[in-house]
């Protein structure tokens, strides 16, 4: 007898937590065998959109996306429809109510519930809304994680707690809660028996973990990153993102003394002056971050970091973006990601004024990146000659007869190899830097 499996489409939008959650709705839908993945929403029976409200008119760019495929449902009315994420989450039943074609809604915090709001939905023949944010109970109701590649995500704590004025999060994501400790590693150690190597830990705020241990008390993050340094087959680890203010002594220890966490963090700053980050209410100063910085590098004198920036921010004046500058020329930062400030409906700074002008915006927005460009460039440069030891990834993006891999410093670098070199660590000479990529030679066989 042919069974005739239904077919998940699935898109996401914005950060590496939606990556991560999306891979689990993945795991939990296949997990019986009876519904596969497939790249082409014309053929599906259940399409879902995991949104995200950080990028500017988020929420109209998910209605036009539903506007696409609502044709699709009137062709199939047993369709199910979902969206997720940080925009259902923040609209809810406005959703159903603009756009009636929509089946179900759920959160962040609710994607486990998923094959249960699909069921209701086809038992009742209502949309099911539920964006709920209980406590951190979705990783008690997901099937292990299956991976194919040898990096993997591991979300370790839920929601914000930090409430800075231009920031959505914490109301589409709920408070700051951690994962256990145990239910911690056992995701860890499952991934490194599935042949993961490398682990990147996600939170919004992931420098504030502090995980319940068995006896009762918490875990914080770098207790957390020496346990999983002695999980056999993990041989790098990563965290992001992370937030100054949670940058504790021992964390920045652990960059001392943990061989296997990488040289390279990343660390939003957002701006160079005080007066717009007490306004964004980021909770430090530019004299607190830049000691933040050289304790650091004094840990791991090799650190790359990376960071956040916003231009634009109400009442940000010609002054305030030098002292941004400035702050870039001191830290010397390795590449960061750079935004033109868009107000976001329910934050505090939505309320705000003194807006700066769109040009003005853009402006300094080129002079940022231009600034940034040219220390990413700089440090890319200074790798040439040098030998680095690269996790290869998979097959070179733009010739499939290379080889891709990451640095510990998180760069790419293609490179040409033996066969079988998926989930190798090998040593490359780098020869060449590109602006968003490194060439390099291979250096041993071993």
């Amino acid at each position: 007898m042919n069974i005739v499996m239904r077919k998940l489409y699935l898109r996401t939008f914005g950060c590496q937590m939606n990556e991560y959650d999306s891979a689990r709705i993945v795991d939990l839908l296949t997990d019986d065998g009876e519904i596969v993945l497939t790249e082409r929403a014309d053929e599906a029976d259940i399409i879902l959109f995991n949104t995200c409200s950080v990028r500017e008119k988020a929420q109209e760019k998910v209605f036009h996306d539903l506007g696409r495929v609502r044709a699709l449902k009137t062709a199939k009315p047993d369709m199910i429809i979902g969206v997720g994420g940080c925009v259902a989450s923040q609209e809810g039943e406005a959703i159903v109510k603009r756009a009636p074609y929509v089946d179900i809604v759920f959160g962040p915090q609710t994607l486990h519930h998923l094959p249960e709001l699909i069921a209701a939905r086809r038992q009742t023949g209502k949309p099911q809304v539920d964006i709920r944010f209980p406590e951190i109970e979705k990783f008690d109701h997901l099937p292990p994680p299956r991976v194919e590649g040898v990096s993997a995500f591991v979300s370790i704590m839920e929601g914000c707690g930090k409430y800075c004025t231009y920031c959505i999060v914490p109301y589409t994501r709920g408070k700051e809660i951690s994962r256990p400790f145990e239910s911690v590693l056992l995701e860890v150690a499952d991934l490194a028996d599935q042949g993961v190597k490398e682990i990147t830990l996600l939170g919004q705020n992931v420098n504030a973990y502090r995980g319940q241990k068995e006896d009762g008390g918490l875990m914080d993050l770098a207790e957390l990153l020496a346990y999983l340094s002695e999980v056999p087959g993990i041989e790098r680890l990563r965290f992001t993102t992370s937030h100054p203010c949670e940058m504790s002594p021992a964390l920045i220890e652990a960059f001392a003394r943990l061989p296997k966490l990488v040289s390279h963090l990343h660390l939003p700053v957002q701006s160079g002056s005080d007066r717009v980050l007490a306004a964004m209410k980021r909770g430090y100063t530019v004299l607190e971050y830049k000691s933040i910085i050289r304790k650091l590098r004094r840990a791991r004198p090799n650190l790359s970091i990376t960071s956040d920036f916003i231009v634009g921010f109400p009442g940000e004046t010609d002054d305030d973006f030098a002292a941004t500058l400035k702050l870039v020329e001191d830290a010397r930062f390795d590449g960061a990601f750079n935004f033109i400030y868009s107000e976001r409906p329910g934050t505090p700074a939505a309320n705000l004024t003194n807006i700066v002008p769109r040009d003005v915006q853009q402006a300094r927005f080129e002079a940022l990146q231009s600034l940034l460009d040219a220390y990413y460039q700089s440090y890319s440069a200074a790798m040439v000659d040098t030998v680095q030891r690269v996790l290869v990834t998979g097959p070179a993006a733009k010739n499939g007869a290379e080889w891709q891999a990451r640095t510990d410093n998180n760069r790419v670098v293609n490179f040409a190899g033996a066969k079988d070199l998926i989930g190798q660590y090998v040593n490359v000479r780098v020869t060449r830097a590109f602006a968003h990529s490194l060439r390099g030679e291979w250096v041993d066989a071993s």
